[in-house]
């Protein structure tokens, strides 16, 4: 699996640069089994659309997160609190081939529902009834409320591990390697300590790759794949 979160180019900031020339190499380096996790905005997706497909990649789904506060400063706008995280996978794989577990939650409150059935030919309402029961786990929505790392975090535009580590698990098998082409402070590293999967990040600026290694080393006596 890889994983990307890479500048969006939505602001005048030096550091916010689309990096161009990324996506064919990335491609070369994922197994037709494999599939690719990148976080943008709209505006970013829809200026790279055509940078995904002649790279070979073929969009699979779409995630939003939303924040519990917002950025940007402009009244004339709604407040925005949420991310895009969107999948892709190889253009030349078959999708039924490519590992995908999506994730479930344990909080579907089991009910007993009852229905009066009314038969559309006749408009007779019938005297029966229906019992359904539902419980247990359900699909993950594709809206993923997470806080974000405001106040604490280590790199300008850090995203929650938690989060990162849903993405890890519906992607990657336990014991996989999770690819990280833009580290940062390494967030994703720490997600494949807690998830048992193997990792490894690249990073431009030195001193944010020494703050990362420090970050992941400091959960080695940890990583057994278990949060207990």
């Amino acid at each position: 699996m890889i994983f990307a979160d890479p500048p969006y180019g939505d602001t005048s900031l030096a550091w916010d640069r689309r990096v161009e020339g990324w996506l064919p190499l990335a491609r070369g380096a994922l197994r037709p089994s494999g599939s690719m996790w990148v976080f943008g905005s709209l505006r970013c997706f829809m200026a790279t659309a055509a940078a995904f497909d002649d790279a070979g990649w073929k969009y699979a789904q779409e995630i939003v997160w939303e924040k519990q506060n917002g950025s940007g400063f402009h009244a004339d706008r709604f407040k925005r609190v949420h991310e895009l995280v969107a999948q892709f996978y190889r253009s030349d794989a078959r999708w039924s081939a490519v590992y995908n577990v999506v994730q479930t939650t344990p909080d579907a409150t089991a009910r007993t529902v009852r229905r009066k059935k009314r038969p559309p030919h006749t408009g007779h309402i019938d005297a029966g009834h229906y019992v359904s029961e539902d419980g247990g786990p359900r699909l993950m929505r594709s809206v993923i409320h997470a806080r974000n790392a405001h106040g604490r975090a280590i790199h300008p535009t850090e995203k929650p591990s938690g989060l990162i580590e849903i993405l890890i698990r519906t992607s990657c098998p336990e014991g996989g390697l999770v690819g990280d082409w833009f580290a940062g402070s390494g967030a994703a590293g720490e997600a494949c300590r807690f998830s048992g999967r193997r990792y490894l990040g690249c990073e431009l600026d030195p001193v944010m790759a020494r703050k990362a290694a420090d970050r992941i080393a400091a959960l080695l006596p940890l990583a057994t794949g278990d949060r207990s």
